[in-house]
């Protein structure tokens, strides 16, 4: 392999920012590779895929983290902290492929587009959390909901008394759906969307002013917390505190919900799940595994760029890996405690079916409202899940920013103005998910995380592990952390988790097309102008890099592929590293790049 620098390719060469920090304490890394697991669209389907799964449901995802999410993680997290660069310029590596890090910024602002319904539902139901009847309670939704006129709810529905025999005599069973009042109280806000949340595509659009000052009050709080903690150690120091917030108040819930009726019935099932839930598991929990990379894919890249040179990423990707399945897991319990108390509800009757939407931020309203003090711990349960939205959302703007600030000097004397002109335009554009049809397929944008996953880890394996190699790849592992990277783990890298990586890309490329089949022309559009378009820039790129270098198509690929600039950014380690690779050429080559 030959080592470039910009000035061989004509290019302008990469200039180090010396002053973006780093994290305060080392832990604070993990903490926010932690923030990573609170994205939680992935339990809005979670009743397709994640109920009745059982704690023995999760050991598809214990091997798969085997396999390669911590393999992938340290490739990772090896890629921004040896560059102490994001997921843009880190990708010096092999510059023909620098378009991966231009796609993970629009996948990350596509994902922050919608992700303001995750943060402006929990404050829809704090603020009125402070009435002194909670109006999504049954004693509350005669305030507002006519239950004689309307479609029953869970305080007022009536059992059947048919057994099962007499429905074994039946040929069709007609059911009778139940409303929970919570979900209703959500859908109060939008006049077009019916009871059963299927909204008629040819409807008019219809904006909601109350969701709009929602969206606006979650905007403003994510502005201020980039107004007080831009700075590194500040923001890790934040995600830290939030995070283990986030987490105790998760325990706590977790322990209030226990004394709801069905929630023990529905540990004692997650603990002892079917065959047959067991093996469902094995294609659903993918999808978490997906998500521990961040909403745009490189988030990891870009957090582990603030970490010391020698920071221990072996270890701390199986820590982070554990502690993303702690936090997935619980919030799945509180999702399944939920979902059992709703079936305890219409226990013995058969021909009613309980309408739980969006189990863990709608639903869990009224069950709530069934304990004591019903006011305090639906502000403390929706508090913890203000929390997790707002930890998403600003840890996916922050690795967003450091990226362009390390990709473009121009933009590093204008951080402020770069900082907020970016998040009033995504607050801007977020506002079409305040209408009826944004409100009820913003999903579909979540879905196609599953595809541009696949594909960009299956693209990173190539460029590491195959173009860079494995031996550079090891060597620069072992000079860096002083522990070679395994030889059975790079094997399983090059060779089995892009089999498992396939049938994911395949999977999510079905799934997609499955969710924008129901969902709006306008979601589409956006998926393919946030998803579709942005994966075009990977090969676009190529070209253009393509394009700047000399000579014949063959030596421009090659010399598109090398790494270029690769090195360590501290003068210290990039002599060290000189001294390491025994190579003189690049010695006369690292001593000439600026500081």
């Amino acid at each position: 392999m030959i080592y470039e620098t910009s000035y061989d390719t004509g290019t302008k060469p990469f200039s180090p920012d010396l002053k973006r920090g780093k994290w305060e304490k080392p832990t604070d890394y993990i903490f926010a590779c932690f923030g990573l697991a609170l994205k939680l669209d992935i339990f809005v389907a979670s009743y397709w895929f994640f109920f009745d799964l059982g704690i023995f449901g999760m050991m598809p995802y214990l091997f798969y983290m085997v396999i390669y999410l911590v393999p992938i993680m340290v490739i990772h997290s090896f890629m921004g902290q040896f560059s102490s660069s994001g997921f843009i310029s880190a990708f010096r590596v092999s510059p023909f492929f620098k378009g991966m890090g231009y796609v993970s910024v629009f996948l990350t602002i596509s994902m922050l587009i919608y992700y303001s319904v995750f943060a402006a539902v929990p404050l829809l139901f704090m603020i009125n959390s402070f009435q002194p009847t909670l109006p999504w309670s049954c004693e509350g939704l005669k305030s507002w909901y006519n239950e004689s006129a309307e479609n029953p709810t869970v305080c007022n529905m009536t059992k059947s008394t048919d057994d099962m025999s007499t429905l074994q005599n039946e040929t069709h069973v007609l059911l009778t759906m139940v409303h929970v009042p919570s979900v209703l109280y959500f859908q109060y806000h939008f006049e077009t969307i019916d009871e059963e949340n299927y909204p008629d595509l040819t409807q008019d659009y219809e904006l909601s002013w109350r969701f709009v000052g929602l969206f606006f009050l979650v905007w403003t709080m994510v502005a201020f917390i980039f107004y007080k903690f831009s700075e590194t150690a500040k923001f890790g120091k934040f995600l830290r505190y939030m995070v283990i917030g986030t987490l105790v108040l998760l325990l706590t819930c977790f322990v209030r919900f226990l004394f709801l009726p069905g929630a023990l019935l529905g540990l004692k099932n997650f603990m002892s799940p079917s065959l047959e839930d067991m093996i469902m598991g094995v294609s659903s929990t993918f999808i978490m595994v997906l998500h521990a990379f961040g909403a745009g894919w490189g988030s990891v890249i870009a957090l582990s760029s603030f970490n010391g040179f020698k920071t221990d990423i072996m270890s701390y990707s199986w820590i982070i890996s554990f502690g993303q399945i702690f936090i997935f897991t619980m919030f799945g319990l509180v999702s399944y405690m939920l979902d059992h108390y709703y079936s305890e509800l219409r226990e013995g009757s058969f021909d009613l079916q309980i309408f739980n939407h969006w189990v863990l931020y709608l639903c869990s309203a009224t069950a709530l409202s069934t304990l004591g003090w019903p006011n305090l711990w639906t502000f403390i349960y929706y508090t913890m899940l203000l929390m997790a939205g707002l930890i998403v959302i600003t840890t996916q703007i922050f690795t967003v920013l450091q990226s362009l600030f390390d990709e473009f000097e121009i933009l590093r004397v204008r951080k402020q103005e770069v900082t907020f002109g970016l998040i009033g335009g995504i607050a801007i554009c977020s506002f079409y998910f305040c209408t009826n049809h944004g409100i009820t397929f913003f999903s579909a944008l979540s879905l196609d995380a599953i595809f541009s996953h696949s594909l960009l880890h299956l693209l990173l394996i190539l460029v590491v592990l195959w173009i860079y190699g494995r031996e550079r790849f090891q060597r620069d592992i072992e000079f860096m952390l002083g522990q070679p990277f395994a030889s059975w783990k790079v094997f399983i890298l090059r060779f089995i988790a892009p089999i498992i990586l396939i049938i994911c890309l395949l999977s999510g490329i079905g799934m997609c097309v499955m969710e924008h089949s129901f969902s709006s022309a306008i979601v589409l559009v956006m998926s393919i102008i946030f998803v579709i378009l942005p994966i075009l820039t990977i090969p676009g790129y190529g070209i253009y890099f393509l394009y700047l270098n000399t000579g014949t198509f063959c030596q421009r690929f090659k010399r598109s592929c090398r790494p270029t600039d690769w090195y360590p950014v501290e003068m210290e380690h990039r002599q060290q590293y000189e001294e390491a690779i025994n190579n003189a050429d690049m010695t006369q080559q690292l001593t000439a790049v600026p500081n």
